[in-house]
């Protein structure tokens, strides 16, 4: 069984910090993690600074924008037009719910501000634990594909489990520390894309001596 701490414990000492997610508000943190749906960051990273460079970064100005000036801004992160939809549909939610405050919405039960989270339309699992995690502070772990990569590779995983599978496996041999979870999910994307890529890099990667694929593979 691969001991969870200890592999985490090994990335930190060799990627170190990894001071994520990077950005100036909860909110916008909550935008970014709409962005990134299927596709990469630095995508995300050019239409953020198109909304910083008009002042658009907050839960007001992206109301009253016209649906099309938005989607020109967010252009560069791809399905633009189905990811303002998304963006607008958030702000007001969160004004018609919550008076438009963040701190509202996240100040309940874990489990509740998540399920509603999940309601919402283009929120799925990883964008709600992103949400969770790395804008309302709360203990919520997320997996994405590098998750599964990584842990597959490890022999933690089969990669036929659920997402719910996975979270809970995490959730339930960890601590329930925000900043451990903040950086673990951080270290395994850095290690997937430095090493555990798709096809991986296992000669001079930092674990390979936990590693189950290099075991059998290399």
């Amino acid at each position: 069984m691969i001991n969870l701490q200890r592999t985490y414990q090994k990335l930190l000492d060799y990627y170190g910090t990894r001071n994520w997610w990077p950005a100036e508000t909860p909110f916008e943190v909550i935008v970014g993690a709409i962005l990134t749906q299927n596709t990469n960051w630095k995508n995300v990273e050019k239409a953020i600074a198109n909304l910083r460079q008009v002042d658009a970064l907050t839960l007001e100005v992206i109301l009253n924008l016209e649906l099309a000036a938005l989607e020109q801004l967010i252009r560069p992160s791809g399905f633009f037009r189905q990811k303002a939809e998304r963006l607008q549909f958030f702000c007001r939610y969160l004004q018609e719910y919550h008076q438009g405050s963040l701190d509202h919405l996240f100040n309940r039960k874990l489990n509740l501000v998540r399920e509603e989270l999940l309601r919402l339309k283009g929120i799925g699992p990883e964008t709600a634990d992103s949400i969770l995690l790395y804008a309302g502070q709360r203990p919520s772990f997320v997996v994405d594909a590098y998750t599964y990569r990584l842990f597959g590779r490890l022999g933690a995983l089969s990669g036929k489990e659920k997402y719910s599978e996975v979270r809970d496996f995490f959730m339930s041999h960890l601590p329930q520390d925000i900043q451990l979870y903040n950086e673990y999910h951080a270290l395994i994307v850095i290690h997937c894309k430095d090493f555990c890529r798709k096809k991986p890099l296992c000669s001079n990667c930092p674990i390979t001596d936990i590693c189950l694929y290099t075991q059998q593979n290399c």
